[in-house]
């Protein structure tokens, strides 16, 4: 594919666009954040070191096409337009997600269709299928190039989805404790509370081990997409020496263990064992201490560090009541065992924040499984 500029955009989850831009700007790619995520012009090289290297980010996107139109076709002619054949190549299978809002062309499955047909007339014995919206779905695998086309007050524009498999899926994550936190979430939140893995880690409620595996790959500089495909890579025209090369040099800058102390405990013997499983895929099972742990339970340690977690919200597991003394408890840690460190959690009540005792600030609000969160940041 030419390696003229393209215009490219990192899909994140509500609240998450401006950490995104951070990480964006620490690779050298100066976007601009907007609702949903972030935007930037940039060659393909940018979007493979995107898929690479961002930690909060949904998917990465090209927005190959916009036009308005209001009658079939209209339609028709601006999809034989578009150079299918960038993005697909021949004899393979693509997906169209069509969605359509305040539009005179309102049926996404007849929208769908002009789509499929151009490009099956583009792409020699290429095939087409349109599909729902599956963004939320944790089994999301794709392998077919996927195409977004959203029509909005009779504007559509059409995006090449460049990742695969939503970039959560970093490939470690296979055994689950109860209400799991993505990877994308849970790199927001050490992200979100300033931590570079420069100081201490510690996550006392540490479930399946999500937290403390990405604070230990942020510690260890380790590339998220590292271990795994993106879409763009069966582009006709990808250069696979450029990847390769890409590649190699993240893994050459990786660091051979984490410069400090990364624990993660829990009280439930099973998601221990999940934590271990999942850190050992991770490659980085000897940079953690994994322990079965009460709350109350939790050893002393000095200044700096950084407590972070992903609690029980009352909304998901069951009534606030019962949890106020588990907050209580999670702040005279804090207090006793943990002086000086940075507290930083996900949130879903302030009532439940309040038992902690520290003043908080938020540093972004999302939805984790359709919960409204915040993470919330304080130090004793």
């Amino acid at each position: 594919m030419p390696r003229s500029s393209l215009s490219c955009f990192a899909v994140t989850a509500p609240g998450l666009e401006q950490i995104c831009s951070d990480e964006l700007r620490a690779l050298g790619i100066r976007g601009k954040a907007e609702d949903g995520g972030v935007a930037w012009s940039g060659t393909l090289d940018s979007v493979a070191k995107a898929n690479l290297w961002l930690r909060t980010a949904s998917r990465v996107l090209v927005r190959i096409a916009e036009f308005r139109a209001t009658a079939f076709y209209e339609l028709e002619l601006h999809a034989k337009r578009i150079a299918w054949s960038q993005y697909v190549a021949a004899g393979t299978t693509a997906e169209f997600r069509v969605t359509c809002r305040k539009s005179k062309l309102y049926h996404s499955d007849a929208v769908a269709e002009r789509f499929m047909k151009a490009l099956e007339g583009k792409v020699k014995g290429a095939t087409a299928a349109a599909v729902d919206d599956a963004d939320d779905e944790e089994t999301d695998t794709r392998v077919t190039q996927l195409f977004i086309a959203r029509f909005v007050k009779d504007v559509c524009t059409v995006s090449a989805d460049t990742s695969g498999a939503l970039l959560h899926r970093r490939g470690y994550r296979q055994q689950l404790a109860k209400a799991p936190l993505r990877e994308t979430l849970a790199a927001a939140v050490l992200l979100g509370a300033g931590w570079k893995g420069d100081t201490p880690l510690l996550d006392p409620m540490c479930g399946s081990g999500t937290i403390p595996i990405e604070g230990a790959m942020i510690a260890r500089r380790m590339a998220p997409g590292r271990n795994r495909s993106f879409s763009f890579l069966n582009w006709p025209g990808a250069s696979e020496q450029n990847w390769t090369s890409m590649l190699n040099d993240a893994r050459s800058g990786e660091l051979p263990a984490a410069p400090v102390l990364i624990s993660g405990s829990d009280r439930d013997d099973g998601a221990i064992a999940a934590a271990r499983a999942n850190a050992e895929r991770a490659g980085v099972l000897n940079d953690l201490d994994l322990r079965t742990l009460a709350l109350s339970a939790v050893d002393s340690a000095s200044a700096p560090g950084l407590i972070a977690l992903n609690p029980p919200y009352g909304v998901r597991i069951g009534d606030s009541n019962p949890l106020r003394n588990l907050y209580a408890r999670l702040g005279d840690v804090v207090r006793t065992k943990r002086q000086g460190w940075t507290l930083a959690l996900l949130s879903a009540d302030k009532m439940l924040e309040r038992q902690i005792g520290l003043r908080f600030e938020e540093k972004f609000h999302t939805k984790n499984g359709g919960i409204p969160v915040r993470l919330v940041v304080g130090t004793e």
